[in-house]
């Protein structure tokens, strides 16, 4: 027989009740899973945090000897290591931060089940905490980029590298929108974090990272260009090397896309932790 229940108890969190005074409450907790997530992850390596700079230095020689060496892509006149870097350094903050993102909920499953706090608090200690490895492999790209300016290479840096720290915040949030949605959904389809995982992959190759949009086929360059990562990445590369392009119209449609998608995903991703402790 069904159960019939005088009383029910729900909680009262409307559509768009985000606790937002409840992240600034619980920002111990934020600093502790950012320090969690910057030291454990090294601490019984050998090289620990060394490979901050191993991972990006190896991907940019094989880049230069597979795309650069043996299918001869250009990079529009910019030195293969700097080019390469520079589409390695923010491709690899976009997908560590995603990753992070698309893992809250399975991840944290254990913790979650046990203790309430904001949930946002976890995929923001995570886009804090990759943005810190960032800064470190910028200073690797800084150092190079000084090198190749001492040895004379053609490089134009301009005024409009002053929207570095934008484009940043601009990867950050759509690495964290997108994983927040994805999140949601393995909560109840578990294989979709392997297709994600593969998919992702291949979304690199549909982004500006180891070529510029000018070399790709005309009839692909507008398909491309619809990927709003794609203007961010030839931003960056045209403010500190002159490659590449500045298009302020496709900011304008990251930006708004960005804003969209981080609306949706913080609306599904509040429905899904009201009860994802069913499904897990």
């Amino acid at each position: 027989m069904e159960n019939k229940w005088d009383i029910e108890i729900k909680p009262k969190k409307k559509l768009l009740d985000v606790d937002i005074k409840g992240i600034w409450k619980y920002r111990d907790l934020y600093r502790m899973y950012v320090k969690r997530d910057i030291v454990t992850v090294y601490k019984q390596t050998i090289l620990g945090p060394l490979w901050f700079l191993i991972q990006p230095i190896f991907t940019t020689i094989m880049y230069m000897f597979v795309f650069g060496g043996l299918a001869g892509i250009s990079t529009d006149g910019a030195p293969q290591p700097l080019f390469y870097m520079s589409g390695i350094l923010l491709w690899n903050y976009f997908n560590s931060a995603f990753m992070v993102s698309s893992n809250v909920f399975t991840t944290n499953a254990s913790v979650f089940g046990k203790v309430y706090f904001p949930r946002l608090v976890v995929p923001l200690s995570g886009i804090t905490s990759n943005l810190i490895k960032f800064g470190i492999q910028l200073v690797l790209f800084i150092l190079m980029y000084l090198y190749y300016w001492a040895q004379g290479a053609d490089l134009h840096i301009n005024w409009t590298l002053v929207l570095f720290p934008f484009l940043v915040f601009l990867i950050a949030f759509h690495a964290m929108s997108w994983g927040l949605i994805i999140s949601a959904l393995t909560t109840k389809y578990r294989d979709l974090t392997q297709l994600v995982t593969f998919g992702i992959q291949l979304f690199m190759y549909a982004t500006p990272v180891i070529y510029p949009l000018s070399a790709a086929p005309e009839k692909y360059r507008d398909l491309i260009s619809l990927n709003p990562l794609t203007p961010i990445f030839e931003a960056f590369k045209y403010s500190c090397m002159g490659c590449g392009s500045l298009d302020w119209g496709g900011l304008l449609y990251s930006t708004v896309f960005m804003c969209i998608t981080l609306f949706l995903s913080v609306v599904i991703f509040s429905r899904v932790e009201r009860n994802f402790m069913d499904t897990v």
